[in-house]
């Protein structure tokens, strides 16, 4: 029985591994739909979305025949519910970099960005891929130090994130009404790419170590809207 529960478990987390794949490679092509205005990077990201969900969903029923056939216990009830949940994640990420890659479609072949955020948001979006490539490693590895890391630095996306702020609110800006808009609604998006990052981290934290991540002071990743 443990082996056939050890190997239903490996498949689980092998679609959860792709999963979090698919979500690194949407963040990159969103950066690129929304800096270099590629409208192709755009549309591949929109349409790869579907095979994230699918796999949420795969992962969702995965983990509810072994909650339901092999009933585990301690540890292994750790990672299955852990499981559940950075699927979840993966999947507002998914959706949160569909959002980005929709605003840059909509206003194609204009910039979504007027020149003068265009260095802030390079900026948060270098932050936003060196992230993802740390979460395929933390998942991969299921590597503490890596969360950590991905916790600790998150303050520096909000810092930029609220940069958006000032920016938008400068006598300065020579953006339209629409860049105004989607300026403010972008920096939202990425700060919540950010955020969903820190809350995975917790988890594999939480994974590995058994510490309970609610008991750390949240900014409320899981509950917040995205």
């Amino acid at each position: 029985m443990r082996v056939i529960f050890d190997e239903e478990l490996k498949a689980v987390a092998d679609d959860l591994d792709r999963m979090v794949q698919d979500v690194r490679k949407a963040i990159n092509g969103a950066g690129d739909a929304l800096l270099k205005q590629d409208v192709e990077a755009a549309q591949s990201v929109i349409d790869g979305d579907i095979e994230i969900d699918a796999l949420e969903s795969s992962v969702i029923d995965q983990c509810i025949r072994l909650l339901a056939k092999q009933n585990p216990v301690a540890t292994d009830l750790r990672v299955v519910v852990s499981t559940l949940r950075l699927a979840a994640t993966f999947e507002r990420m998914g959706d949160l970099a569909k959002h980005i890659a929709e605003a840059a479609r909509r206003i194609y072949p204009e910039p979504a960005l007027p020149a003068e955020a265009t260095e802030l948001f390079t900026e948060m979006q270098q932050f936003l891929s060196m992230t993802a490539d740390r979460i395929v490693v933390m998942l991969q590895d299921r590597d503490a130090k890596t969360a950590e890391e991905i916790i600790l630095d998150d303050d520096k996306l909000d810092a930029l994130h609220h940069k958006t702020f000032d920016l938008a609110l400068s006598d300065k800006w020579t953006g339209s009404r629409q860049q105004l808009i989607d300026v403010v609604l972008l920096g939202r998006f990425m700060e919540r790419l950010g955020d969903h990052a820190v809350s995975a981290s917790r988890r594999v934290v939480y994974i590995v170590s058994g510490f309970d991540p609610s008991k750390e002071p949240s900014r409320d990743e899981d509950g917040a809207v995205e």
